[in-house]
């Protein structure tokens, strides 16, 4: 038995890929907030793409990246940005600081438990390490 193909792994790499697109996306919020006219993003919550049964992709920002693979999350416009400075720039780092914490402790717990459920396996092969 492969325990990388196990539904709990599985799940938990998902999780970290989606992961891995959100704190893509927050730190490009980030990096345009001076941007005059920019909108912040952010992806489809993951809770929402167990739901519909769809994957995790990386945003595309430029027509020459790789296609998004049908059925895969594009960044959308964040919809709880309420607030524009003077020259339509609508990010706030206070918010998109809080995202980006929250994001790497969620990364931290996945991290982990991929970690422990991997060491639970040796154990029972009577593996150390």
């Amino acid at each position: 038995m492969d325990p990388s193909r196990t539904s709990t792994i599985a799940l938990a790499e998902r999780r970290l890929a989606w992961l891995d697109t959100r704190q893509a996306v927050l730190a490009q919020n980030i990096a345009n907030a001076d941007t005059p006219g920019y909108r912040p993003r952010d992806i489809t919550p993951f809770a929402a793409l167990l739901a519909r049964g769809g994957g995790v992709a990386l945003a595309r920002t430029d027509g020459q990246h790789i296609a998004q693979r049908r059925g895969e999350p594009l960044a959308r416009p964040d919809r709880g940005a309420v607030e524009r400075a003077p020259n339509g720039n609508a990010v706030s780092l206070d918010r998109e600081a809080m995202r980006v914490a929250d994001t790497d402790t969620a990364h931290a717990l996945a991290t982990g438990l991929h970690r422990r459920w991997l060491g639970m396996f040796r154990t029972a092969l009577g593996r150390q390490q």
